[in-house]
């Protein structure tokens, strides 16, 4: 590495504004890649793995750090305690840098950030940790199996009962490790854009610039490996191509928008829902795709530009603001809503640290708002299909039977737009919770219902 010292020090500040600053690990992660893309990609990917990965592990970093120092991590200055925090991640998990190394370049880092008081403290505790690291007590399973999955696996608490008392021990326990291992840090799903291309010629496109692909197990997608970054993809750049996870795919699937109907995306960014739809309308409808901000909508219109489609409008527009001129205007309603991130942690960890159970009942009510809302949308024999990248039951099947119960809605048997490696026994009665570590997706919740008044 040709400026460790540099590199370790953008680790360091990246941590800082994740953790103190409450920034979005992926959105400070690529901020700062996008700055110091000149740097080798060796380095590049240093950074990447030493952030995401002492994110991903800050649980389990901080247990470990607690049994070796006589400061409680939480009383640390935050400078030091991610200092220490970062290189006990690299104890943990890169062999390529040796422990005393690691030791070596916290303490030259603490100096360099004004705290040369501190550098004994850091030197002591690291080089303990050093010391002791075969002999470090975890909790056991069979005492405490929450405080186990936990620990080991860096989900809060709250979060290991949810899922147990919701998915019972052992689909709970699948879904906590898939978390952080069942994951290929470095391969990407990608959709092809139908309207310019077929899964052949785009698999075509990529194997010409040197990226490796691979066909999903799903019928749809592609896994993608082997690229620096994905704009500099001629495929992507082009818009033969659109990253989505195949969970996301499933949504306009279900949809399934006939030509010439007109559709509605009522959370729409970045857009990749709204631009499938195209692609299943062979741009032969309309869609509407809503959102937010200004800052959204030019998100979604790059993509719209980038991807080709025709029969879309971006438009700002709040969803907890009822719309009278969309009154029984569309065919299909996409509600794609606001939701406690719990099926995605895998990808964004800093979510599992953020969200509360608390928080979770305000989603709710804010989801309850916007779905009444929408179901103003559809037109008598519509469609409303609403989705949420979480585990939540409160805010997924609550929610669904909600408008069931409600509403002049029926669900709709959804088993024929599913692959046969998502379909349940839910899919009938007209939703599917797909889970991380036992579908091979992420955790995601899609339902449909028809509007029968």
């Amino acid at each position: 590495m040709t400026n460790s010292v540099n590199t370790r020090e953008l680790v360091l500040d990246l941590l800082l504004d994740i953790n103190v600053n409450g920034s979005f690990s992926h959105i400070s992660v690529g901020n700062t890649l996008k700055k110091y893309q000149y740097l080798e990609k060796m380095e590049r990917s240093f950074i990447t793995r030493v952030t995401e990965g002492t994110i991903e592990n800050l649980i389990l970093i901080d247990y470990i750090i607690g049994q070796y120092s006589t400061v409680k991590v939480n009383k640390m200055k935050p400078v030091i305690r991610n200092i220490l925090r970062m290189t006990v991640y690299q104890f943990l998990y890169m062999d390529s840098v040796p422990n005393a190394a690691a030791v070596n370049e916290a303490v030259k880092l603490t100096v360099k950030r004004g705290f040369r008081q501190l550098k004994g403290f850091v030197n002591g505790v690291l080089r303990n940790i050093d010391r002791n690291f075969d002999n470090i007590s975890y909790p056991n399973a069979s005492n405490d199996l929450v405080t186990h999955l936990s620990v080991m696996y860096s989900v809060p608490k709250w979060i290991v009962e949810q899922w147990i008392y919701q998915y019972g021990t052992e689909e709970a326990s699948r879904m906590i490790k898939a978390s952080i291992e069942d994951k290929d840090k470095n391969r990407i799903t990608v959709r092809t854009n139908t309207l310019k291309a077929t899964d052949e010629e785009a698999i075509d496109m990529l194997l010409k610039e040197g990226v490796t692909v691979e066909r999903t197990p799903y019928g749809t997608g592609l896994y993608i490996r082997n690229f620096d970054y994905i704009s500099r993809i001629k495929a992507f750049r082009e818009g033969y191509i659109s990253v989505q996870d195949i969970s996301s795919m499933m949504v306009a699937r279900i949809a399934a928008p006939r030509e010439g109907d007109y559709c509605i995306d009522i959370c729409a960014a970045p857009g990749g829902k709204s631009l499938h739809m195209c692609e299943l309308m062979n741009d032969k409808g309309f869609v509407e795709a809503r959102d937010l901000t200004k800052r959204k909508i030019e998100l979604i219109k790059e993509n719209i530009d980038r991807h080709g489609a025709k029969n879309i409008e971006a438009k700002i527009s709040d969803a907890l603001e009822y719309d009278n001129s969309s009154r029984e205007k569309a065919d299909v309603v996409i509600a794609d809503l606001p939701c406690s991130g719990l099926g995605v942690i895998g990808k964004k960890s800093d979510i599992k640290y953020n969200m509360t159970p608390e928080k979770q009942n305000t989603l709710v009510k804010i989801q309850r708002d916007i779905l009444k809302n929408a179901l103003k949308y559809v037109k008598k024999g519509g469609y409303i299909i609403f989705s949420t990248c979480t585990t939540n039951k409160s805010e997924n099947i609550d929610n669904f039977n909600w408008i069931k119960e409600s509403f002049d809605y029926e669900p709709v048997d959804i088993e024929g737009f599913l692959p046969e490696e998502l379909k349940k026994d839910t899919a009938k009665n007209g939703y599917i919770q797909m889970l991380q570590g036992i579908d091979g997706t992420d955790g995601f919740f899609v339902g449909k219902l028809k509007r029968i008044v």
